[in-house]
């Protein structure tokens, strides 16, 4: 189930001193396996000082740009990050499982939308903007993302361009938390700054779905805004970047589990500690599991519970009635009964 394929990288291209840009080609037998929905992201694997390394990054590049492109942020002592920014270069190869994620927009023509982004948390809202913009009619697009300098935002430029190609439907709010910018606002994405910008500057404009991207501090606070202004749950859609939860103690039963998983068609059993997460379990078993940011802020290591019961850390991904229909995150999720069946095809 961990599909992944050998591609090479067309471009590596500096987009900020500490972000880049990854494109790769796509051979024509795999189009239809890389094909994607603006707002996916791609799992990609490495061998890092013989240790392998998974990641998730979102692609900025919308569907018709026939391309695939991850934008990538160096991150203090993150080890993949500051490889893709310092070593990588064109005629390199990676391993790339095909798109997943459903934070993911199929616009429609004349419906209006807005988003609220924070650092590399543009990627798939970059992708979501263009898609939008390529949809046509007259539905406008609000983009409030925020850095500490303009010299730090990732895809500015490329943004302005949409800008003057749809000066009539794409507005762009940037927002700065060190700098004082012409036509910037200072500071950060901030409750008043939500209010400000949807009761007074666009109070003529009804949106029908936001889009928030970045760290969790910033998407509580602008969900919650948003939901105070009278926005339906359903209406706001969020993928986090990265996670303040330290997650929750899970109950320990009997201490260990009789664990039963299907993955790829075939299925194996086996004993495992409660202390364990299931993912790590299938994984010591040389399981082929589907998985990447093992933080349960992604959903590549989606399974379904047939038999039994397992409670999760940490969950920002699944809904309370997927949860109900038996869907875990296996990085997150520890068995709490004496036998546990999963299935990760069945998602």
């Amino acid at each position: 189930m961990s599909d992944f394929h050998t591609l090479t990288i067309s471009e590596v291209k500096q987009e900020t001193p500490n972000s880049v840009s990854i494109s790769f080609n796509v051979p024509d037998a795999l189009v239809e396996t890389f094909r994607f929905t603006a707002g996916q992201y791609l799992t990609l694997k490495h061998r890092l000082n013989d240790k392998e390394e998974r990641r998730a990054y979102s692609l900025c590049s919308s569907p018709s740009e026939a391309i695939l492109k991850v934008g990538v942020k160096k991150v203090p002592d993150g080890r993949f990050s500051v490889f893709a920014n310092t070593k990588l270069k064109a005629g390199d190869t990676l391993e790339v499982m095909p798109p997943q994620g459903t934070f993911v927009l199929e616009p429609q023509p004349d419906v209006n939308y807005a988003a609220f982004a924070a650092g590399s948390g543009i990627t798939p809202i970059l992708a979501i903007v263009k898609a939008a913009m390529e949809v046509g009619g007259d539905g406008k697009f609000l983009l409030v993302y925020g850095n500490q300098s303009m010299r730090e935002t990732m895809f500015a430029s490329e943004l302005l361009q949409l800008q003057k190609e749809h000066p009539t439907r794409l507005f762009l709010e940037f927002i700065y938390s060190r700098t004082q910018e012409e036509e910037a606002l200072f500071g950060r994405i901030e409750r008043s700054t939500v209010n400000f910008l949807l009761k007074n500057k666009f109070e003529d404009t009804t949106f029908n779905d936001y889009f928030l991207c970045g760290p969790e501090p910033m998407i509580d606070l602008v969900s919650a805004t948003l939901k105070e202004q009278g926005v339906n749950e359903k209406q706001i859609h969020f993928e986090l970047f990265t996670t303040a939860e330290e997650g929750l103690l899970v109950e320990s039963h009997d201490g260990n589990t009789e664990i039963t998983v299907t993955v790829d068609d075939e299925t194996d059993s086996f004993v495992m500690s409660q202390k364990n997460s299931v993912l790590e379990a299938v994984l010591e078993q040389g399981l082929d599991a589907p998985y990447s940011c093992q933080g349960g802020i992604c959903s590549t290591c989606i399974a379904r519970i047939k038999e039994g019961k397992a409670e999760m850390r940490k969950n920002q991904i699944l809904t309370d009635g997927e949860i109900a229909e038996g869907l875990i995150l296996t990085c997150q999720a520890h068995p709490t009964t004496a036998k546990l069946v999963i299935d990760y095809d069945d998602v």
